[in-house]
This record gives structure tokens, sequence and C-alpha cells, in this order.
């Protein structure tokens, strides 16, 4: 696990000498959350080599990563806007525009108000469930581990 895990003040914190412009970005991101009624939150990252704990997510490298950011809101109609929003810079595709590799809604897996990315060798979902909007972003690994990582997220929202 990457250090820096945990609460995401804790890991903006530990990107700020390693990677001030990402941490700044992040930083602002958080705060757009905070402005829609985030409440907490809290990032994973796994990672093959150390380099990548601190690479913007989804940037591709050689390593094998997993990430997963959490955020809970005060109630489902401000966890629909913001993940309508985008979360950390990630936004849903519009209905209709589906290029290659997205999927958006329960053809997901993940409910209506889901989308997916998957064109190796990045994975990507983000969906809104209750007063949660969820993030899982897969570097370099299979299908399989991101049809496992989803749903196990998915499974501790409730």
């Amino acid at each position: 696990m990457c250090a820096g895990s945990g609460p995401i003040a804790g890991y903006i914190t530990n990107l700020q000498t390693s990677s001030p412009a990402l941490a700044s970005r992040l930083t602002d991101e958080w705060q757009s959350l905070r402005t829609l009624g985030a409440a907490s939150s809290a990032i994973a990252l796994f990672t093959s080599d150390d380099s990548a704990c601190t690479a913007e997510l989804a940037a591709v490298s050689k390593a094998k990563s997993a990430a997963g950011f959490v955020v809970m809101f005060g109630d489902e109609g401000q966890a629909d806007r913001a993940w309508q929003s985008g979360v950390l810079g990630f936004v849903p595709p519009a209905p209709g525009e589906l290029p290659t590799g997205l999927n958006r809604g329960t053809a997901t897996g993940l409910g209506i108000s889901a989308w997916t990315f998957d064109r190796t060798p990045v994975r990507l979902a983000c969906w809104h469930k209750s007063v949660f909007v969820a993030l899982v972003v897969l570097i370099n690994l299979d299908a399989a581990a991101f049809k496992t990582a989803t749903a196990a997220v998915d499974a501790r929202l409730n």
C-alpha cells in the first residue's frame, strides 16, 4: 500500500513534496467535492513500483497499480450531483456518447449512475450508490482483477 493511503487530506499532504502540481490539483478537486457536499473521503493505492504512488491516477506506466477513492456525501442528491460533475477530473460520458471502451449505466454492472472505461492498460469505474461516490482505477491489471476490485468496493457502499 502506498504511503498516504487513508483520508484524502493525508494523501494530498504526502504528495506535496514529490508532486506539488498534482497535490495542488487534487486539493482543488477535493475542495470542489466539499462544495458539493462531501463530508469525508478515503483513498487506497497499491502498486508494484513505489514511483506509481505519486503519479496521476490513470497515468500509464509499466507498474501494475490499483487505486480506490470513495467519497461520502450528506445525502443521495449531493452524491448524484457530484458524480454527474465528475470525480478527481473523471467526468461521466454524456448519454449516447460512448467511444470504444466506455460503458454507462446498467451495462457496467454497477447501477444506473455508473460508467466504466476499459481499454488496456487502463481500466476505470466511477459510480454513485446511496450517499457514496466511488472511483476505481487499475493500470496493467486484467479484466478479472477489475471486476473483483469494483465488486469489492461496491459491496462496502451501504
